[in-house]
């Protein structure tokens, strides 16, 4: 066995494995749920007896809880150890899981459900260090596709498993599902993963995460109720942002003039690491804000029930999938940086062919469009996370791994916040504007075939326009919002330039005893 503080990468065989296992089921476990419960919130409302500003509050509770309590995940399992932090989030994030499937009113289950974020938070970080920790520098690209095919197939699975399960069962099942996860987690940690070193005297910085933590959940309040409350229209938004940018100021001056900052910024003088984190905060604004359109536009526009939509949307983590079982082996032949931009290039393409979607899209052109859209994510995701962490040392990776997240976390909040506004303000726009020309003058209605359907003389012709002109006002508006993913993702390709040549060190570190290259 391992000694405490050595990486098990020097026991390659069933303890390696089976750590990966227990790694990979609390990844599942934490990325099903940012999604999953999404699509039983309708149900929810019913059966808890909620307001629908209160059901709301079901996903912006974890989401905010997640987001304070992602940051000082490095700071507290550097001071107690990755394995008691790792057993002690996994057990409460199940506990909490199941607590909310039985939970009987509006405030149990919020409560539980900044339960779940607080523990769930450093499952994604802490998973991630252990498949770095476990594998040698040669063999990271491996680990991280191994990895990032939790991570990027929980978002994608989450809402056609959630509605399969609310459908099929209840929406307790949502909750309950985390359960066997949780259990092989929990076991499997116990037996087979070796404790980290600890730094008893380690000091934790509080006014630093006070201050970190106020911004970054007055933020993620922001970006979560904007859409609800008008954005700057609402006081409460106003207060929130200038509350945010207050908490980041005294964040960083504070950090910036102490000696033992909350934030150890050794992390940023690495290129690499920087260039993952840009990378990582494009990744989660591409991905999860195609995510939020792509769900509303196959049930609103085409019409699909929630579970068909679930199962198209799903085959774009079919695309995911082939792209991370090919990519661990190209990197060893191809530069990372190449496969960045080919990914992101893949992603921009598919995203102009999406901007041609209609009420007529066919099922067909649907399923190819999100299979190659999923096999550009797989292209970009498995080499920026192990780019991040090719150079930067060990004793700075859970750090790092949970500023990865961070960054993840925060970007995809604000994608998806950007893309809901814009299509909600787009589609009022196009409809004000197509509506113009809806009127007794416009001789394209008088046309013999037109007149007959759309006859503005009667109530029934006047709610036919107007059923016609709000469907043509969301198409175009989603087409908007797909373009300006498209032409973000298309910019963030030259920023590739950051990333240094990788093919080489890894051939290097090929070569190199495990020893070394674990020092």
């Amino acid at each position: 066995m391992a000694t405490p503080g050595q990486p098990s990468a020097s026991v390659p065989g069933l303890r390696r494995n089976m750590v990966t296992i227990c790694a990979m089921t609390a990844t599942i476990m934490q990325a099903l749920d940012t999604t999953i419960a999404n699509v039983a919130l309708p149900y929810m409302q019913g059966s808890l007896s909620a307001s629908q500003d209160q059901i709301n509050w079901v996903l912006t509770s974890y989401i905010v809880a997640a987001a304070i309590m992602t940051a000082p995940v490095g700071w507290i399992a550097n001071r107690f150890g990755r394995k008691r932090i790792f057993i002690i989030c996994s057990a409460g994030f199940t506990i909490a899981s199941v607590m909310c499937g039985l939970a009987q009113d509006i405030g149990q289950m919020v409560v539980f459900r900044l339960l779940q974020g607080v523990f769930g938070a450093a499952l994604v970080p802490l998973s991630q260090a252990v498949m770095l920790d476990s594998y040698a520098l040669h063999e990271r690209a491996k680990a991280m596709a191994i990895w990032g095919m939790g991570v990027m197939m929980g978002p994608i699975m989450g809402p056609s498993l959630g509605a399969w399960l609310t459908e099929t069962y209840s929406w307790h099942w949502v909750f309950f599902v985390n359960l066997p996860f949780g259990i092989i987690t929990v076991l499997g940690l116990i037996i087979f993963m070796d404790e980290t070193k600890t730094d008893l005297e380690l000091r934790f910085d509080w006014f630093g995460f006070t201050a970190l933590a106020v911004a970054i959940g007055a933020l993620q309040l922001a970006l979560d109720r904007g859409e609800q409350l008008g954005w700057l229209e609402s006081n409460e938004i106003i207060a929130e942002f200038i509350i945010a940018g207050i908490g980041f100021y005294y964040f960083l001056a504070h950090s910036l003039t102490t000696q033992h900052p909350f934030i150890q910024f050794a992390l940023f003088k690495d290129r690499n690491f920087v260039a993952g984190c840009v990378f990582m905060a494009v990744m989660g604004l591409v991905l999860f804000s195609t995510m939020a359109l792509s769900s509303p536009f196959l049930q609103n526009v085409i019409g699909y029930p929630i579970i068909t939509a679930g199962l198209l949307l799903a085959s774009r983590g079919c695309g995911t999938f082939v792209a991370m079982m090919l990519v661990g082996r190209m990197m060893n032949h191809i530069e990372a940086r190449t496969l960045i931009v080919s990914g992101l290039g893949i992603t921009s393409l598919s995203l102009f062919y999406m901007t041609g979607w209609t009420d007529q899209t066919g099922v067909t052109e649907i399923v190819i469009i999100s299979v190659v859209q999923g096999f550009g994510f797989g292209l970009v995701f498995v080499p920026l996370s192990t780019v991040a962490f090719l150079t930067l040392p060990n004793h700075l990776r859970t750090d790092g791994t949970s500023m990865l997240t961070l960054m993840r976390n925060v970007a995809s909040s604000i994608g998806i916040s950007l893309v809901i506004s814009q299509l909600t303000q787009g589609t009022r726009y196009t409809y004000a504007v197509l509506s113009e020309h809806i009127n007794p003058f416009n001789h394209a209605l008088q046309m013999p075939g037109v007149r007959d359907m759309i006859d503005l003389a009667t109530d029934k012709g006047r709610a036919m326009a107007d059923m016609m002109v709000k469907m043509q006002a969301q198409i175009i508006a989603f087409s908007y919002d797909y373009q300006l993913v498209m032409i973000f993702t298309a910019c963030a390709i030259p920023l590739a330039i950051m990333i240094g040549s990788t093919k080489a060190t890894l051939r290097e570190q090929s070569t190199a005893p495990d020893h070394a290259v674990m020092e």
